[in-house]
This record gives structure tokens, C-alpha cells and sequence, in this order.
């Protein structure tokens, strides 16, 4: 980070800049990340607003936020080394996101592959001869075949909107 965005911060400000360092984001979970993206997200708004309120104070004497920039620097400066300090929380916050997203996926694949692989007819009544009584479940239809699909409720609901209009003309008559 900038040295001199650096010199205008406090100790407590600087200590918590110093946790975004590349080796202290690398021990963080996902948790403690997101954590201190948040302390992180909340002094860079505490000094947004500070920029903007003081700068908008200073309108009527200036003539515009932008020709008051000079005497608020302090402020923007500050904001400017935290937004900094997002950005690589952020970063380090998606990183992990991503990981653990493929994490999970890798772990629903797998059970999936599981569930598929132990699906299907019993193995075991197979091989000792039992038979399945009842008739033969063909099971439900797919796709726009459904009873249920999406198509078939915009379908319906679009029917029972058309009789809805229909009534309520004749209930105007």
C-alpha cells in the first residue's frame, strides 16, 4: 500500500490495514475473512461519509464538492487506504467462495454418483429369486410431459385468468 496513504492513518486504523496482508489473508477461513471484510467495509464507509459530509458542507462556500477536495483530504485519503484494503479482503473472500463452492459440488457429485449407483432394482432380491408384486411402476414423465412442469402451470394459470375475464365482463353487464 501506499506509504502515504499509510501516514495519515491511526494505530488501531493501521493495525486493521496490516490484516490484509497477503500472508495474514492466507491463514484466515472463509469466516474470518468475510468477518473482516466487514470491519473493513465499515471503517471505508464511516470515511466515505465523513468525505462527502464535510465536502458537502463546504458547497455553498466553494461552489461544488469537487473545489472543497483540497481542504478534505484527510477523509479521502483514509477512505482511499481503506477501499484498498477491500479490495483484497474481497478478493481472498471470492477466492474462498469459489473453493468451497467447488468443495461442495465435488461432495453432491459424489453422493449423487452414489445414490445413482445403488438405485434401480434390488441386487439382492435378484439373486435370491424374490419377485416384486403389484403392477410395474413406469414412473412419472419428463420434460414438458410432466403433470407438473412450468409450461403446464403457465398454461393453466393463463386458462383460469381467461375464464376470470370472461365472468367478470359478464358480471359488468
Amino acid at each position: 500500500m501506499n506509504a502515504s496513504l499509510l501516514a495519515v492513518l491511526n494505530d488501531a486504523e493501521r493495525l486493521l490495514v496490516a490484516e490484509t496482508e497477503r500472508a495474514q489473508l492466507a491463514v484466515l477461513d472463509e469466516d474470518a475473512a468475510i468477518e473482516l471484510e466487514t470491519r473493513i467495509r465499515r471503517a471505508r464507509n464511516k470515511y466515505v461519509s465523513q468525505y462527502r459530509r464535510t465536502a458537502s458542507a463546504a458547497v455553498i462556500e466553494h461552489g461544488g464538492r469537487g473545489k472543497a477536495r483540497p481542504e478534505n483530504k484527510l477523509a479521502r485519503m483514509k477512505a482511499e487506504a481503506f477501499e484498498e484494503a477491500l479490495s483484497r479482503v474481497s478478493r481472498r473472500v471470492a477466492a474462498l467462495a469459489r473453493q468451497a463452492t467447488s468443495e461442495l459440488r465435488a461432495e453432491r457429485l459424489a453422493a449423487a454418483r452414489a445414490a445413482k449407483q445403488s438405485r434401480g432394482p434390488d441386487r439382492r432380491r435378484a439373486a435370491v429369486g424374490a419377485t416384486r408384486k403389484g403392477p410395474t411402476v413406469t414412473g412419472e414423465p419428463k420434460g414438458d410431459r410432466a403433470l407438473r412442469s412450468p409450461a403446464s402451470e403457465k398454461q393453466r394459470a393463463s386458462t383460469l385468468a381467461m375464464g376470470a375475464r370472461r365472468q367478470a365482463k359478464r358480471d359488468s353487464r
